[in-house]
């Protein structure tokens, strides 16, 4: 009885290792998403371009300024009367919520 016992949550245990692993797996790379989408305006360091107008991620009053919601909003509607294009119909929900990260990761202390 303890055999069979200890093979289950020994199953158990495997079963639920491999599910994590296969969700970590599927997770987009948000560095490798930006550097796609975004760095041709942003920069590849976040510090933005002064000719095209875009913001400088590294900066700390710009991070402030912005929540996750509005960046996520700015990535999948776009931002009107700006060369910030909306991006909600080529991105899914889990590859914005990527580059949210890596915008955040641009974040100088």
């Amino acid at each position: 009885m303890k055999t069979v016992l200890s093979r289950l949550v020994a199953a158990a245990i495997c079963l639920l290792a491999f599910a994590a692993f296969s969700m970590a797996a599927d997770a987009p790379d948000g560095a490798a998403l930006y550097k796609s989408k975004c760095a041709m305006c942003h920069g590849a360091d976040g510090k933005g371009f002064a000719a095209v107008k875009t913001p400088d991620f590294t900066d700390p009053k710009v991070q402030a300024s912005l929540t996750d919601k509005q960046i996520a909003d700015t990535i999948k509607n776009g931002k009107p009367n700006t060369m910030m294009m909306p991006f909600g119909n080529q991105l899914k929900d889990d590859e914005i919520q990527a580059l949210v990260k890596q915008i955040r990761s641009f974040k100088k202390e």
